[in-house]
């Protein structure tokens, strides 16, 4: 198993798939990488050598920002906004949607399961 970024990859699908499951990296930024350094996109992970995985997680290393940094800067990036005491910022603060979708009827996945109402019924 190759383990990139911290991240164990899965070693039976292809590599533009299996450098998905970094966080950071998406179906473009893989492919890329695949072109950048050689690799067709129909090859495996085990199929890899060891020198062209050293090569991907150098290019990773120097060239995006993954994992642990890119998800320091996303929460710090909320934090600024949540101290600024801005619009999307107070959205954040009480876990109702930022950008501006509906909340009267959806919004399930932000605001939790419902809570029922006593004595709403009439």
């Amino acid at each position: 198993m190759a383990r990139i970024a911290g991240v164990n990859i899965p070693t039976n699908k292809r590599v533009v798939i299996s450098l998905t499951y970094i966080y950071g990296v998406g179906r473009k930024v893989s492919e890329d990488i695949c072109k950048k350094i050689g690799i067709p996109m129909e090859r495996r992970v085990n199929q890899l050598s060891d020198d062209e995985v050293i090569k991907i997680r150098e290019l990773i290393d120097v060239d995006y920002s993954v994992e642990g940094d890119l998800r320091r800067g996303v929460a710090m990036n909320i934090k600024r906004l949540m101290d600024l005491g801005c619009y999307k910022g107070l959205r954040h603060r009480r876990g109702l949607p930022v950008r501006g979708q509906r909340t009267h009827t959806n919004a399930r996945t932000r605001k939790g399961p419902a809570k029922a109402i006593a004595g709403k019924k009439k």
